[in-house]
């Protein structure tokens, strides 16, 4: 599997829409995560992930789509989570921001 963190199963397979990624160091926090967000696109027949063996530090990532590449699922699926992942870090700090405030008024 190379250096790559994402590489993708079989590549050869001849249909964009089904693919199988895997993700070397990640595990169930990423794959939940992916797969929720991924499921809601109406694109997207299925998404799945599975951690094959304990002592492998990987997951794998099925998605199967309808019309649009799975690359592109996955891609949408990433980019939402950076998204929800900023807002909720801007949210966090914003709340520890004025939580401190408040405590140097006390």
């Amino acid at each position: 599997m190379e250096n790559r963190r994402l590489v993708v199963a079989r590549e050869d397979e001849q249909d964009d829409r089904m693919k199988t990624f895997i993700f070397k160091g990640e595990g169930h926090t990423l794959g939940n995560a992916l797969r929720t967000l991924i499921l809601k696109n109406p694109d997207v027949i299925f998404c799945g992930y599975t951690i094959p063996h304990p002592s492998e530090n990987k997951l794998h990532l099925r998605i199967e789509t309808k019309e649009m590449s799975a690359v592109d699922a996955l891609r949408e699926g990433l980019e939402q989570l950076q998204s929800l992942s900023d807002h909720v870090l801007e949210t966090f700090e914003t709340a520890v921001s004025d939580y401190k405030s408040k405590q140097m008024e006390v």
